[in-house]
């Protein structure tokens, strides 16, 4: 968590509303493996990251409530009871929504002020929006004493999403973000919401991410479309989701769905098992397992899954070629943002560096290089 990001909230809210406000910090989070499993009832093992959203909220004695996004330098009022979500793809709506979902669990509100700001690198694919929602529903459940749960919080930022941003998410983002533990990934089970930490003792080794610096404009409609796709196999074979299928099942019905849909539901059985394989890896201190999980997650999210990008494809490349890193996938909804890379700490900042020349050289962009560490979820900043 960096002190100048929670420094700027802050002086920017007591120079703006002249009165000392409550502060938040909410994390992003990276998801070791586990992708697009989470829809499905499935297994993930994300973690909360040290990057994430600083906020400043306070009760305001006006007749409107104000929030201002200090990155973007834009600020709205809005009433309480004339909410309506803002243009699509706005920042507000993750604001608003989460007013709106508090406010449809008969929990009274009264108006505030929230200034927020974020390190959370653009379009890495770090759930910026989950640590925003959660950012919004903690500081408001501690300024009007709503005695919500973590629980409750978490499906309130979901609701958000869903109904004012106008994305069906599944509860990783929002879960590893509220619940996170320092050193540790969460094995979360997506039906039950409830998670199993693993502390993990990267040794030599640390995680890095590499972020393309795309976004292919495909991302949400695919996500939407490959979502639908697994509902309706999960239908066929008579069962709640996906994650109560076995490779076996699936083939039972081979002949009733096309080819893609059969290595889409494929992927999601087998990438649902190498969530709890890497488990069993991380409690056995077996990172080259853990390693070439990750690998294998890539190779089904390329090739069966089909929501890389040849900016993905590439830096996955790059590390298998590297002896020093035992692994690498896509992280995220796909179609660019992240890689995420377990790579040997005296070697980190190297293959960085010669991923990222060869990157620009084949792409003409740059791409941008992160280390980071394993935090604490949601919490209130003393």
């Amino acid at each position: 968590m960096s002190a100048t990001l929670i420094n700027d909230v802050k002086t920017t809210f007591i120079n703006t509303f002249k009165t000392e406000p409550l502060l938040v910090f909410s994390p992003g989070r990276i998801n070791i493996i586990g992708e697009h499993t989470d829809y499905n009832d499935g297994f993930v093992f994300p973690a909360a990251v040290d990057k994430g959203i600083a906020a400043a909220i306070q009760k305001s004695d006006t007749n409107v409530s104000t929030a201002y996004a200090l990155d973007k330098d834009s600020r709205i009022e809005f009433e309480l009871d004339k909410l309506k979500p803002s243009v699509e793809g706005s920042w507000e709506n993750y604001v608003l929504g989460v007013v709106a979902e508090i406010q449809n669990r008969n929990k009274v509100l009264g108006n505030f002020n929230i200034v927020f700001k974020g390190d959370i690198p653009g379009g890495a694919g770090m759930s910026s929006s989950a640590a925003l929602e959660n950012s919004v529903v903690f500081g408001l459940n501690e300024l009007f004493n709503l005695g919500l749960t973590k629980h409750e919080m978490i499906l309130i930022s979901q609701k958000a999403e869903h109904n004012y941003v106008g994305v069906k998410c599944g509860i990783m983002d929002q879960y590893s973000s509220m619940f996170g533990i320092k050193d540790n990934a969460l094995l979360l089970d997506c039906r039950t919401v409830e998670s199993k930490p693993y502390e993990i003792d990267f040794k030599d080794h640390q995680l890095m991410l590499i972020n393309t610096n795309v976004k292919h404009s495909l991302s949400d409609s695919a996500y939407n479309d490959r979502r639908s796709a697994c509902e309706s196999i999960a239908d066929l074979l008579g069962i709640k989701a996906l994650r109560d299928a076995t490779e076996a099942d699936l083939e039972a019905i081979k002949d009733k769905v096309t080819p893609e849909n059969y290595q889409k539901a494929l992927y999601v059985i087998q990438e649902n098992n190498r969530a709890i394989k890497a488990s069993k890896a991380i409690e056995d201190n077996d990172l080259n397992t853990l390693g070439n999980l990750i690998f294998q997650s890539h190779n089904g999210l390329q090739h069966q899954y089909k929501v890389s990008c040849d900016e993905l494809d590439f830096l996955v490349d790059q590390a298998k070629a590297n002896d020093h890193v035992l692994g690498a996938r896509m992280m995220g909804g796909g179609f660019g943002g992240c890689t995420i890379n377990l790579v040997a700490k005296d070697e980190a900042k190297a293959f960085g560096e010669a991923a990222s020349v060869a990157y620009e050289n084949k792409f003409n962009k740059a791409c941008s290089v992160y280390f980071i560490k394993l935090s604490e979820g949601t919490h209130l900043v003393k």
